[in-house]
């Protein structure tokens, strides 16, 4: 395995250094958004994480190795470049034996974080049900992934595009844990609340990292999901939201887009309906998920030594 996996330089130091380290996705960059908003974004989240303590990986595959941190000229080809794949668990041997281009999705980014030893991984938000999942099973592979792999992903709640209550059965299900970070609600992604409370929240990160570190403790296997919603001032009105997600929805239906085509497609059309404000927003909470999760990593890693 480790043959497959390549250090960047300054996550090789931290890891003989015994720093924090914060992993990143790079589906957010080659499919989330466009050139050059995606690489000025991606720099701007490596360097929130390094102003909070912690050292960035950004996760991508490139020329058949599973790049854990890219350089800025890495970062650079692959915000601008086309034809990148969407790297699942099921698409990640083919893609590094054929040295494809591939962008790790929020499943495939905590599998390379394990493979890599690390423990913290900052995302937009994580996929999940999808709206009519009990005919579809259209069920995203990152629950699964958060059931047996041992990550704690720091993200906005679910996508509002998804189907929130079945989600959080199915994480329930699965025995993942979902911690609420200054919220008693699930965070719906673009807005700050939900219908759906939570079992456990708190305003502190060094109680979520006490908490990671007996889980793993108890050799309990599976990640945590840390709740961090999006801060007010750049949070969407959910009336209206709801609205363009439903009229998003319905396209799709209309227009046949199920599986790994839904959520590109929903997310763009979201995008063009609220003339690109989504994006922005999308933006901003992962700022501010990159700041919160380095706090968590820095204090994790404490406790660990």
């Amino acid at each position: 395995m480790k043959n497959y996996l390549e250090l960047s330089k300054e996550v090789q130091e931290a890891k003989e250094a015994g720093k924090a380290i914060v992993a990143l996705e790079s589906t957010i960059i080659s499919h989330g958004m466009p050139y050059p908003q995606n690489v000025k974004m991606a720099r701007e989240v490596e360097q929130i994480v390094r102003d909070n303590g912690a050292v960035p990986a950004t996760i991508a595959i490139i020329d058949g190795k599973i790049k854990i941190g890219l350089t800025d000229d890495e970062l650079e080809m692959f915000g601008n470049s086309s034809g990148i794949a969407k790297v699942s668990r099921r698409d990640l041997p083919q893609i590094i034996a054929t040295k494809q281009l591939g962008a790790t999705t929020v499943a495939t980014t905590m599998i390379c974080a394990e493979m890599a030893g690390i423990e913290t991984f900052v995302t937009g938000g994580i996929g999940g049900v999808h709206r009519g999942a009990e005919t579809t099973m259209d069920i995203s592979a990152d629950l699964e992934e958060l059931s047996q792999t041992n990550v704690a992903v720091i993200c906005a709640g679910a996508k509002s595009i998804l189907d929130i209550g079945l989600t959080l059965e199915y994480l329930e299900t699965k025995g993942v844990p979902v911690i609420g970070y200054e919220t008693e609600v699930l965070p719906a992604f673009y807005t700050r609340k939900s219908e759906f409370k939570l079992g456990f929240s708190t305003d502190s990160v060094d109680t979520i990292a006490d908490t990671m570190k007996a889980k793993w403790d108890l050799e309990l296997d599976g990640g945590l999901v840390i709740a961090n919603p999006i801060p007010e001032e750049y949070a969407m009105d959910e009336a209206y939201i709801n609205g363009i997600i439903n009229q998003a929805i319905k396209e799709a239906e209309e227009n046949n887009i199920v599986g790994k085509d839904a959520t590109p497609f929903l997310l763009g059309k979201v995008k063009e309906l609220t003339d690109g404000k989504s994006l922005d927003v999308n933006i901003e909470l992962v700022k501010h998920n990159a700041k919160v999760g380095s706090l968590i990593a820095v204090s994790f890693n404490n406790k660990k030594k």
